[in-house]
């Protein structure tokens, strides 16, 4: 007997299912209906939880029924993996999607699994230790553009160039989210299934167990078999072993986070505690403990008591930024300023990637195949160290904290400006008591003369100059006095001292 008829015969048990009111044989209809309506390709949204198996899995049985001939266009099935995924679940989607491009292959169902992730520069670990964002939150997530929005769009988007346009199917259910139900609402279009892409221009949406709810959601996991082999149990018992849902494929803002108790990234800050992590821990998954400790380290660090203690009171580009909006008064009447912290100070940056690199070492020896932080992720946070527009790293400290853990050096680029050493930072620490000078507006100022150095022509020096003197420097007691003086956000005065400093400091030392 043959291998599809022993499908068809079990597939047909399955058919009688009542889901969300209408028999499941039905479903199945609409999607034969959907694929043969016209020849725009398919993308599939699969992030390896219940919802996206079960939408995988009914595009995948229909595809079965056709014959040959009926299979007319091309199915892509898209994950997306963050680089910072749950092990334990990248072990399940790796072996899934495996799985399923060697089974299609081999019965000729023209559909095909790709996984995509953030470029190197937009990785967790880059803006998190190389530029020192803040660990996410509610209100600043943003990892999710970075890294699963803009993957997962950009691959929609090469095939709408390719084909025109598409359709992406989803596994989103109204009862997850009522948010994303009315987003899916507002662009449907009159008379069909499908709905307009919130921001990608011709790609349209279909979301077919949008009615379903988790627990017939599960009743069709476990009741229909899985048409590329195998079984749903290991999902199952993954899920069990949780307490967790699945963090679902986000191709827009309106897609919400993953809550308390979902399978994501196991970095994630923007809830207060990791649920699944921490049963999957209790279930006997010891090896994880390291993570879910350094996950609430991060977490810690997004208290609003401690967020002086860890970030820089500078932002990124060197201001101090004060919020203008719900100041308040203190109990005698004098605004209370709330002053918005910029990047993690480099000690904590330096510490945390010590400790991400120890984790990965000592996994590694369990399990070859884990990988916490990349290699080339390694070079681009060392890249944003030696750049970093307030604390520029000229000890150069990446290699040697590599070299502490792994016993061993990556192949490093070599750095045009050189490395300074203790003593040169001992120095301008004198220059900076005797003149007044930052010492970090003084390493600024000199990486600006060697990236200068042998052009012809220097345009734009100037300009740069007055942006690096136009800085909030000193301390930030100083600064919120200076603010006060100076409303118009201006330090020109401030400005003009620094310059007068440095000047004589150049005369001084050309005698």
């Amino acid at each position: 007997m043959s291998e599809p008829f022993l499908y068809r015969s079990s597939q047909e048990q399955a058919r009688e299912l009542r889901l969300a009111g209408r028999p499941l044989s039905v479903l199945l209809m609409e999607i034969r209906d959907l694929y043969f309506e016209d020849d725009r390709p398919w993308v599939i949204g699969f992030s390896g939880g219940k919802d996206s198996t079960a939408i995988l899995q009914l595009v995948y049985s229909v595809l079965l029924s056709l014959s040959q001939d009926q299979r007319h266009k091309p199915v892509f099935v898209v994950s997306s993996d963050t680089r910072v995924e749950t092990p334990v679940v990248v072990d399940l989607l790796s072996q899934t999607l495996d799985e399923l491009n060697e089974k299609a292959k081999s019965v000729n169902i023209p559909l095909t699994a790709h996984t995509v992730k953030p470029e190197v520069d937009q990785s967790f670990w880059v803006n998190l230790l190389g530029k020192g964002y803040a660990a996410p939150t509610k209100s600043f997530r943003w990892c999710t553009e970075r890294m699963k929005i803009n993957p997962i769009n950009a691959f929609i988007t090469e095939k709408v160039a390719k084909y025109g346009e598409v359709v992406v199917i989803l596994g989103a259910r109204r009862a997850e989210s009522s948010t994303r139900a009315q987003v899916l609402a507002k662009h449907r279009i009159d008379g069909s299934r499908l709905a307009k892409h919130t921001s990608l221009p011709n790609a349209y949406v279909y979301t077919p167990i949008d009615d379903w709810t988790a627990d017939e959601v599960w009743e069709y996991l476990m009741s229909a078999p899985r048409p590329w082999g195998g079984t749903n149990r290991p999902l199952l018992e993954l899920y069990k072993g949780s307490n967790a849902g699945e963090c679902p494929i986000v191709i827009d803002t309106s897609t919400p986070s993953c809550g308390n108790s979902r399978f994501g990234c196991w970095t994630c800050t923007v809830v207060t505690e990791d649920k699944a992590m921490e049963s999957l821990v209790e279930q006997g998954e010891e090896w994880m403990k390291p993570l879910l400790e350094f996950r609430n380290l991060l977490a810690e660090t997004t208290r609003p008591d401690r967020k002086n203690e860890f970030r820089n009171f500078r932002r990124r580009t060197g201001k101090v930024t004060i919020a203008r909006k719900g100041v308040k008064e203190d109990e005698e009447g004098n605004l209370v300023k709330k002053h918005v912290p910029g990047p993690y100070w480099m000690r904590y940056r330096r510490e945390w990637l010590e400790s991400i690199l120890t984790l990965q070492r000592d996994l590694s020896k369990k399990d070859p195949e884990i990988e916490l932080i990349s290699e080339e992720e390694v070079h681009a946070i060392r890249r944003e160290w030696l750049n970093d527009p307030n604390e520029p790293d000229w000890e150069d400290y990446l290699p040697a904290i590599y070299r502490r853990v792994y016993d061993r050096d990556l192949d490093w680029v070599d750095r045009d400006t050189g490395a300074f050493s203790q003593m040169d930072i001992e120095l301008l620490a004198e220059l900076e008591d005797k003149y007044g000078v930052p010492t970090a507006l003084v390493q600024k100022l000199l990486d600006l003369t060697v990236s200068m150095d042998g052009l012809a022509k220097r345009k734009g020096m100037s300009d740069r100059l007055h942006a690096t003197l136009s800085q909030d420097w000193g301390s930030l007691a100083s600064i919120l006095e200076l603010e006060d003086v100076q409303h118009d956000g201006g330090y020109q005065e401030e400005i003009n001292l620094l310059y007068e400093a440095l000047t004589q400091l150049k005369d001084e030392s050309n005698r």
